[in-house]
């Protein structure tokens, strides 16, 4: 027997200086769905997440709030973790950098990369942002009017003495790197914009340390700096699976198939991680996935905002679930939300997506059917033990004129595997809707069972039969999308591959029913609970 093929990813580390919001949020639902979606395929799967702690902004946080700066990173691991749990977030391991662990398997690395000669001392003085932990190029600041790009708040001139990694030794072999492999840094435009960086601006010595700091990790060869935060926080992804310590899972995991990380700090990981690798002897990552932003619509203004404390418009994940489910949330933002490029987030449109899509299509079409078979079936379609069905009745005639030749359901399920492969869930989440959920709910309406059954109940046990075949499928498909709704869906009916074992590919094959189809949904007052009650 072949084992498993192996998919290692992580997501970008987050500061805990306040608790996660909705576009944090962002990047670990799209993460979780590609860990669903490998799962279903078969792959043994290992998913990393983590916060990023070594940080003054973290030590300041935890002094303005009268604690210690390791007793606010726990707590703040906790929130983060309780948020992540209520979204059925999947990971495998939550790695904290102020943990000893990490400490000491970074130090290991960072002596590797100290003895292979790539790191040097040297003085640094330049532009810098605390909220970035980083020095902006002198053309940034004339370019910018002395403001950080990113915060807006003035850059200050700082100078130290420091240890440089010599990051410039590898611009030959980035660019090779980045021009011979399409696949390395997706989307395609975010690749097209670090080769230009490189070939516009070169690439630097950077300085990988600070001088005089008691929070963070103090430099092996030099315990007088702590490492800069950054170079520290790029380990998390091969510490937290066994670089230094633990040298048989390390290289069962490595290379990383995927980082999936913000716009705003591609940089980092296509110049700064790989180089790092390579001068410790270790490959560069696989991929690198770029995605975009969630900002805020002002619906008083009409205007799309930044996510920002200083504007009141941080909306947290907890205020979502609370009001209707992770599922709703999840379905929102993967449905909204283009996954390599921005989304915005308003409560006028989440309702009108919940209403139209989840409550209207998706959870009325399990209704009809599930109501339709317990009033007039007994909650059982008897003589459908051992009855295939085939997916034709999706191409019928919805009129007396024409008839309209729906998607297939392969060709479905092929369509929403490459765009879920690809990072494009909206529309993987668009093509199952079109092509199995909205056709059924066409057929319902042409077949109309709840008036066929007053005169043909063989008639319509097949109309519900197929029915319910088309949910299956949807649940299936949507299994990495919103996992809890779509297993609900599926265990309504007495499917004969158990949930937790279903593949992807199961979607469009069609076997013969073992026994008769029956409702197996927990009743409440004799109907099956609403999946997705409107709104308003």
């Amino acid at each position: 027997m072949t084992d498993k093929p192996r998919w290692f990813q992580t997501t970008a580390i987050d500061y805990p200086n306040s608790r996660p919001h909705i576009g944090t949020a962002f990047e670990k639902l799209g993460a979780d769905v590609q860990a669903r979606y490998r799962r279903m395929e078969g792959y043994d799967v290992f998913f990393l997440m983590g916060n990023d702690e070594n940080t003054l902004k973290v030590a300041d946080r935890a002094k303005s709030l009268g604690q210690e700066p390791q007793a606010y990173c726990d707590d703040m691991a906790r929130q983060f973790q309780e948020v992540w749990k209520a979204l059925d977030i999947s990971h495998d391991t939550f790695i904290q950098t102020s943990h000893e662990r990490h400490k000491q398997c970074c130090r290991k690395f960072v002596q590797k990369v100290y003895d292979n000669g790539y790191i040097y001392k040297g003085s640094y003085e330049g532009w810098y942002c605390p909220g970035c932990e980083e020095f902006k190029s002198d053309k940034v600041h004339a370019e910018s009017g002395g403001l950080c790009p990113n915060h807006k708040r003035p850059l200050v001139r700082r100078s130290e003495p420091c240890w440089f990694f010599k990051l410039s030794a590898f611009k030959d072999r980035l660019l090779e790197h980045l021009k011979g492999n399409p696949e390395f840094v997706q989307p395609e435009s975010r690749r097209n914009e670090m080769i230009g960086f490189i070939e516009a601006e070169g690439l630097q010595d950077l300085n990988i340390s600070r001088h005089g700091e008691e929070w963070g990790i103090k430099l092996p060869f030099d315990p007088e700096f702590t490492i800069y935060v950054w170079f520290d926080a790029l380990l998390t992804y091969i510490t937290g699976i066994g670089y230094g310590d633990d040298e048989a899972t390390f290289r069962k995991h490595w290379p990383a198939d995927v980082h999936f990380i913000g716009k705003d700090i591609t940089r980092f990981h296509t110049h700064i991680w790989p180089a790092m690798l390579w001068a410790a002897g270790e490959e560069a990552p696989r991929k690198v996935f770029s995605h975009g932003f969630v900002y805020v619509k002002n619906e008083e203004a009409g205007t799309v905002e930044k996510i920002s404390k200083s504007l009141g418009n941080v909306i947290e994940p907890m205020e979502v679930i609370s009001k209707f489910s992770a599922d709703a949330f999840r379905y929102y933002f993967l449905r909204e939300c283009p996954f390599p490029s921005d989304g915005e987030f308003s409560w006028t449109r989440f309702a009108e997506v919940y209403n139209s899509e989840l409550a209207n299509s998706l959870g009325n079409t399990l209704s009809r059917c599930t109501t339709l078979i317990l009033k007039n079936f007994g909650g059982v379609l008897p003589g459908t033990n051992g009855y295939t069905p085939s997916w034709d009745y999706l191409s019928v005639p919805f009129d007396n004129k024409m008839s309209i030749v729906k998607p297939s359901v392969p060709r479905t399920l092929e369509a929403a595997r490459s765009l879920t492969e690809s990072c494009n869930y909206n529309q993987a989440i668009i093509n199952i809707l079109l092509g199995i959920l909205s056709p059924t709910n066409q057929y319902l309406e042409f077949k109309a069972p709840w008036k066929l059954v007053k005169t043909d109940k063989e008639a319509t046990k097949e109309v519900l039969f197929n029915a319910v075949q088309s949910l299956r499928a949807v649940s299936i498909l949507l299994k990495p999308f919103i996992p809890k709704s779509a297993e609900a869906i599926y265990t309504s009916f007495n499917f004969p591959t158990p949930w937790a074992e279903v593949k992807y590919a199961d979607a469009a094959e069609l076997k013969a029913q073992p026994d008769d189809l029956r409702i197996t949904a927990e009743l409440i007052d004799g109907k099956v609970k609403p999946l997705f009650p409107r709104i308003g």
